[in-house]
């Protein structure tokens, strides 16, 4: 087995000469085969996600350079089949065949496929070659393939292809200067193959087979470290008890280790707040920098470690293998609710943010099933709850026992799961009720995470959360400065109840007090329909503005807003309600109108407002 193949399994037989003029090479791959590994390494941090026209499957775009040479790379959907079923394999069918608007006609296509299941995933490769494009297959996990002791004949399988072979290990940049070379110059078209008839997939799979055997492919022995975790991860008892015990480690050490990082940054915003505020001559933009922007965004931003750590563990279960198994273990929960297993994969990806977990409900052919996904998948708790969960476990929630505020914060994400999963079952067994699904789901390898992966995760979250901090954040934060500072009494700025934020606050505050609320809590749900984490960053704004020399006591201030009963329910009524507009544009977008879209709103406002009251007279 080599690990590079020659030169004459890497470049095509009629590849034109190279030219300066930029490329555009689309990445196709089934699910699960490192096609996004691949991307990541080749393009770094030149890439962008957005979405194709008319449709809500989001786009990976990202250039590299190669020897002055730019490529652009689109990295498709992960799909099994060209016959488009779904909306992934829909956008790779049209995008492989010139018909997106915004996207050239790919110039080359590379096919990523998991070399130790190579019978399985070449079943892709017919319908790709018979575009007639030049075609690089790259057969990926080659470090995976040798450590299990098996072996493939890259120049004979390149040429049954007819076109190059790479053997490569995305995760470890093994063998990827035959990949490097392929997009500098291989462009040309490959020579013909025989192919089977595309749309009989019995033909795909016996071709597939055929050309293993020609290639001299010896399977990888399965993976003893494989089956021995399956074994206990995938244990109808121990896998569940497992699951727990990593939810609650997770969360414990989220605690623990964010502690530090988290009064490191609140340190350096006071510490430069301080010197802006001596630095700078008192006026109304002093007033507006340091009460309005510094205490608001500054507020949100001290919470910035937790959810980076939040990730890390997120991105650590996935590219581990283990979230697949969870997926699977989850799979038996959702049969009984009447969702198929695929739903689960965008509730998981809902941790992170409902918007791309709505996206990711394109794979559910089934489309009662796919719109009970997108009604429910808001429940999930989102890392933008984590900040206001935080903020007030921290207030009201004592550190002894050790447990406590841990137990907690799994308390609100079991809260935010069960009323998901309880509206599925009446959805599922009424206006949305269809047949079940089988949830066939091909599970990875175990594999130890890279540095590089993870690190490109965090930082595309932090810049995300970043932009948000100073985009959303901060223009509401300026907005209700200026509310907070009119109307001008004698030429000052009034009391905050007696400006137009406190006006609106105590208009809404007769509808909030049987929760325990006041006029301040009020103003800051107002605010958090931009954005849930948006209440931190408002309460951040109304304290600092009434506290002398614009110091910042959160959590101290909360106390004398809120007592125990109200900061319970005030945390129930944010496990459920939906605080969120963006969420809300994207399910008009996704089901097509506003009807569905304004009844989760009223249903997820409603419920959190009632649970929200039964749960402050109850414990009152």
């Amino acid at each position: 087995m080599s690990n590079v193949p020659s030169s004459s399994a890497v470049v095509a037989a009629h590849a034109p000469e190279a030219s300066s003029a930029s490329r555009t090479v689309a990445l196709v791959g089934p699910p699960n085969s490192g096609k996004s590994t691949l991307f990541n390494r080749l393009t770094g941090l030149r890439q962008k996600v957005a979405n194709y026209p008319g449709v809500t499957v989001e786009k990976r775009l990202g250039r590299t350079s190669l020897q002055g040479q730019d490529v652009l790379l689109v990295d498709l959907p992960g799909v099994y089949s060209l016959e488009p079923r779904t909306e992934d394999e829909q956008v790779t069918h049209d995008l492989l065949r010139g018909r997106m608007d915004d996207v050239p006609k790919p110039d080359a296509v590379v096919l990523i496929v998991d070399v130790t299941n190579l019978g399985r995933q070449l079943t892709l490769a017919g319908p790709i070659l018979s575009l007639g494009l030049p075609t690089l297959v790259v057969l990926n996990m080659a470090d995976d393939l040798k450590r299990r002791g098996g072996t493939v004949d890259v120049d004979a399988l390149a040429e049954q292809v007819g076109t190059p072979v790479a053997l490569v290990s995305a995760r470890t940049g093994e063998g990827l200067s035959a990949v490097g070379e392929f997009l500098q110059g291989a462009l040309g078209v490959p020579r013909p193959v025989e192919l089977p008839i595309i749309s009989n997939v019995p033909s795909c799979r016996q071709w597939s087979a055929e050309l293993g055997k020609r290639a001299r492919y010896r399977a990888p022995l399965p993976s003893n470290w494989t089956r021995r975790l399956d074994g206990v991860f995938l244990h109808p008892v121990a896998g569940p008890l497992i699951f727990v015990m990593v939810v609650l480690a997770v969360f414990q050490t989220i605690f623990q280790a964010a502690v530090p990082l988290m009064d490191g940054v609140e340190t350096m915003i006071a510490v430069s707040g301080g010197w802006l505020q001596s630095a700078l001559p008192e006026s109304w933009f002093r007033s507006l920098l340091i009460e309005g922007i510094w205490g608001g965004v500054g507020s949100v931003v001290v919470f910035l470690p937790q959810i980076l750590l939040l990730f890390i563990f997120i991105g650590v279960l996935e590219d581990s293998g283990y979230m697949a198994r969870a997926a699977l273990i989850a799979d038996r929960t959702m049969a009984k609710v009447g969702l198929e297993g695929k739903s689960f994969i965008p509730l998981i990806s809902a941790y992170a943010c409902a918007i791309p977990a709505i996206l990711s409900t394109r794979t559910i052919a089934n489309q009662r099933d796919r719109m009970a996904t997108i009604l429910i998948a808001p429940f999930m708790t989102c890392s933008a709850r984590l900040p206001v969960y935080t903020l007030v476990i921290a207030a009201f929630i004592p550190e002894e026992p050790v447990y406590a505020r841990t137990a907690t914060m799994i308390g609100l994400y079991l809260l935010g799961f069960v009323a998901a999963v309880l509206t599925a079952a009446v959805l599922k067994s009424s206006v949305l009720k269809s047949a079940r699904t089988p949830f066939l789901l091909e599970m990875p390898s175990y594999r130890m995470p890279t540095l590089r992966s993870i690190g490109l995760r965090l930082l595309d979250r932090a810049k995300i959360f970043l932009r948000r901090a100073g985009t959303v954040i901060m223009a509401t934060t300026i907005v209700l400065w200026f509310l907070a500072s009119v109307p001008l009494q004698n030429g000052e700025p009034p009391e905050i109840a007696e400006s137009v934020a406190g006006a609106i606050g105590r208009t809404m505050e007769p509808i909030i007090e049987p929760l325990g609320f006041n006029w301040r809590i009020g103003i800051g749900i107002i605010t958090s329909l931009a954005a849930r984490e948006v209440i931190v960053g408002t309460l951040g704004t109304i304290y600092g503005m009434e506290a002398d020399e614009g110091s910042l006591e959160l959590q101290s201030a909360l106390q004398s807003d809120l007592t125990l009963p109200g900061a319970i329910a005030l945390l129930i009524y944010f496990a459920f309600a939906m605080q969120c507009m963006s969420t809300v544009a994207v399910v008009r977008r996704e089901t097509g109108g506003w009807k569905w879209a304004i009844i989760q709103f009223v249903y997820m406002t409603a419920l959190g407002y009632v649970c929200a009251f039964a749960a402050y007279r109850i414990l009152s």
